[in-house]
């Protein structure tokens, strides 16, 4: 029987004295996005004196044909397949955002666009211990061990820091999970994450507890200070996320998380809450983690799952409601007497929608 497989992406850090050569690859990246900038922008409203005014759409083969010669024309050293996929993320772009002319990418200057240099599938391999691209020969932390995979697609990135990675896409071997637990899990603000049985990913305050650092650096302009609190906030929640991410997975075979959605939120009072807790980033663990072990992951409608005892299942005329309820932590059901933890509460309801939708045949995520 053959074993199931997954892709994962794979981020290894490359040695600093490869930042010229890939900061001059960067710069290429950033022209060919610009002369893809500038003939969308020209088709989307050009003159013909016969006819006036008109519009044409330019698609990702079309714009490809018209630049089909400027690696020879500027002496380009990146691949071809960068060019291509360039182009390609460019047109997604304009489609997403609805507009013919999108950002130009900046290679200099205060207001620079961290370094990008996207590749297909073929265009980077490994070779002698080190990533070969276009030639070239990068040295990087290997962490993975990646000469037992085959690279896919994937980028360089930079960030902030001017740090480079190498991100490669690979086919992973399923792990069949040992684990017969089933857990619902509720997303929070004062605890990140509560789930089913009890376990909680308490509120780290992550961007807070640095904030008072982070504003000094700011206003005394160390704006490398600034990038690297940044990084530390970001790392912390990564390393929590993950941490308790694993747990969950080795624990159950089904995982069924409420539908919250952050974005929403974040345009409340409670944005620096909410971004800080990073539910974007846990469901998205949980999601691949899960599926690397043949597990499940579902993500239901959370509505009424905070009101609605998990006993009887009555919304109860006590039982916290709207924002005025959200400093009641727990409450009793009026019907069957119950003593409930609001959020315990809530993950078990949401545990009880997953397996209805199980129940109901609808496909697993």
């Amino acid at each position: 029987m053959k074993s199931s497989t997954h892709l994962k992406t794979l981020k290894v850090r490359i040695k600093d004295k490869y930042k010229p050569i890939l900061e001059r690859m960067a710069f290429e990246v950033n022209q060919v996005w610009n002369a893809a900038n500038e003939e969308t922008a020209y088709y989307s409203h050009f003159f013909i004196p016969e006819f006036g005014f008109h519009s044409l759409y330019l698609s990702a083969y079309d714009l490809q044909s018209q630049l089909k010669g400027i690696k020879a024309e500027r002496g380009f050293m990146i691949h071809s397949s960068t060019i291509q996929e360039t182009i390609a993320v460019h047109e997604k772009a304009r489609k997403q955002f609805k507009k013919s002319k999108l950002r130009w990418r900046v290679s200099s200057g205060s207001k620079r666009s961290l370094g990008w240099i996207p590749f297909k599938k073929g265009a980077a391999v490994w070779k002698h211990g080190q990533v070969r691209y276009a030639g070239h020969f990068f040295g990087v932390w290997d962490s993975y061990g990646l000469s037992q995979y085959e690279f896919r697609s994937g980028s360089f990135s930079q960030e902030a820091r001017g740090r480079w990675y190498f991100n490669v896409v690979v086919e992973v071997v399923n792990n069949l999970t040992p684990a017969t637990g089933e857990v619902g899990i509720d997303l929070g603000l004062k605890d990140t994450a509560t789930c089913s049985n009890g376990d909680k990913l308490e509120r780290g305050d992550f961007y807070r507890e640095l904030e008072p650092k982070l504003g000094k650096a700011q206003r005394a302009k160390q704006k490398k200070r600034v990038k690297a609190i940044h990084a530390q906030i970001k790392n912390r929640r990564l390393e929590a996320i993950h941490q308790f991410s694993n747990k969950v997975v080795k624990a159950n075979g089904l995982i069924v998380i409420g539908n919250v959605s952050s974005s929403g939120l974040a345009k409340t009072k409670m944005a620096k809450s909410v971004l800080d807790a990073g539910w974007f980033m846990l469901k998205t663990q949980l999601k691949y983690k899960a599926s690397a072990r043949s597990g499940v992951f579902l993500e239901v409608n959370e509505q009424y799952t905070t009101q609605t005892c998990s006993c009887c299942g009555c919304i109860s005329p006590n039982s916290p409601k709207g924002r005025a309820g959200l400093g009641i932590r727990e409450w009793s059901c009026s019907e069957c007497g119950v003593l409930h933890d609001r959020d315990i509460n809530a993950a078990k309801n949401i545990l009880a929608l997953g397996y209805e939708r199980l129940a109901a045949g609808i496909p697993v995520l």
